[in-house]
């Protein structure tokens, strides 16, 4: 039996003879239909792998439509095309399920890979495979508590589609998690995903790490390089702390978003990449458009599908899961014979604020399991500077008062790389957990702040 054809819903009867000249040209089977309720007969009858939607439909709104195409058949590859004037509709329905949106008029080039990726996609995706695991978080996320049963859908949502995925949320949420997972759950899962930290790596140096360069465009240029960007074709390429990219680079990240075209540092001719963008930030988007300091059009180019990573403060409930998983992993790693943590302990972790989040959460139980051994974690093993936190007011959750001061008296005695760290973590707190600002409030470069962070892991 032959293939189920592509299902084209287009009401314009010269587009519509257009788009069927290009699908059968290029050996897709298509049928077509110029009303919704007809294009829903039709689907209903043919069950198509991918769906061609024109959102402006004379009897009825696409989206309605594709609500109830995704409703019959979840699995199905949705390609959503509408006029420049209607890009809110489509990101709408992006975030709603479309795998991909076209914007008219777009070219036959960009029209057939389309097509093609949404056919990979379908290829992929089975209902069995969707329902599969939907009970369980994605990735290597712990907990179920309602905050993460919302991210978990919207993760699991996001994946079978093309859209960029912007994921904001507090230092040490989980934002790489979640886009690893949302990879992993792709069908691009096979192919390879690369992590960027804008916030980390020196601008002279960044446009050369997103897009590579050959050998001798500069000084120090010894090989050709490929960047992020050529090393993640065929995958997804994750962009940590978008907020951070130099402007003239934030000109350059949209051609690419455009084009799908990279041009290494001191390269001739531009190459194509088939490449998913994943973003995050810690900071608030919006307030960064404002400022002038991340282009607009940028920002409504990336912020498709939303993903808000919630604090560990707003989702109590995990925090004993997290933590029993953390202290077993690290015993195993470190030869510890720890079990368990006292009741004590366990009422505080539940009642701390955490402002750094899961990875404090993690960092806390790593110090104790490696200056100390079990089988039952005691208030006395924690770190001396998590004991400060706890009596400061802030450390309950959801008291009012600022970050704990560094005073002389807590430091005199200490080794001067002790004065530094604990200086750069209270700067770091009192910041909600942003590097980049503390990295500004202190006066140095991020990549400076995240270079003495990895350092104190390995000590």
């Amino acid at each position: 039996m032959s293939a189920p054809p592509i299902l084209l819903i287009e009401d314009t009867p010269s587009l519509r003879l257009v788009y069927e000249s290009v699908l059968k040209n290029a050996g897709h089977t298509v049928k077509s239909e110029g009303s919704a309720e007809s294009g829903l007969a039709a689907f209903r009858t043919l069950q198509p792998p991918v769906v061609l939607l024109d959102l402006i439909l004379p009897d009825r709104d696409g989206l309605d439509l594709m609500d109830d195409i995704l409703t019959l058949r979840p699995e199905t590859a949705v390609i959503v095309v509408t006029a420049n004037g209607s890009i809110n509709k489509a990101v709408a329905a992006m975030r709603k399920g479309a795998h991909e949106f076209l914007v008219k008029p777009f070219d036959e080039q960009r029209f057939l890979a389309a097509v093609d990726n949404a056919l990979r996609t379908a290829a992929t995706i089975t209902p069995r495979a969707r329902s599969d695991g939907a009970d369980r978080p994605p990735g290597e996320f712990i907990g179920n508590s309602e905050p993460m049963r919302k991210v978990y859908d919207r993760i699991r949502s996001a994946a079978r589609s093309m859209a960029t995925v912007f994921i904001t949320g507090e230092s040490g949420t989980g934002k790489e998690l979640c886009a690893q997972a949302v990879h992993d759950l792709s069908d691009r899962a096979r192919g390879p995903f690369v992590p960027l930290n804008c916030g980390a790596i020196p601008s002279e140096l960044l446009e050369s790490e997103v897009f590579g360069h050959v050998k001798g465009s500069f000084t120090g240029a010894i090989s050709d390089k490929a960047g992020a960007a050529a090393s993640a074709d065929g995958g997804t390429l994750f962009l940590d702390e978008i907020c951070e990219l130099d402007p003239n680079l934030q000109t350059k990240l949209l051609r690419f978003l455009q084009t799908s075209t990279i041009q290494p540092v001191g390269a001739v001719r531009p190459r194509k990449v088939n490449v998913r963008i994943v973003c995050a930030t810690n900071r608030d988007p919006l307030e960064a458009v404002r400022q002038g300091r991340f282009r607009e059009d940028l920002y409504y180019r990336l912020h498709v599908v939303p993903i808000q990573m919630p604090p560990l403060r707003d989702r109590a409930e995990d925090i004993g899961i997290i933590a029993d998983a953390a202290l077993e992993r690290f015993s195993r790693e470190e030869g510890r014979s720890f079990r368990a943590m006292d009741a004590e302990v366990r009422a505080l972790f539940r009642n701390f604020a955490w402002p750094g989040n899961v990875r404090q959460l993690l960092n806390v139980l790593r110090n104790v399991v490696v200056l100390n051994d079990g089988p039952v974690v005691t208030r006395s093993m924690l770190p001396i500077e998590m004991h400060h936190l706890i009596e400061s007011p802030h450390a309950v959750a959801g008291g009012t008062a600022g970050p704990p001061a560094v005073t002389l008296d807590g430091l005199v005695g200490r080794t001067l790389a002790e004065v530094e760290r604990l200086v750069i973590e209270a700067t770091i707190a009192r910041h909600g957990g942003s590097v980049p600002r503390a990295a500004r409030t202190l006066d140095v470069a991020p990549s400076t702040l995240y270079r003495k962070i990895e350092g104190w892991k390995t000590t």
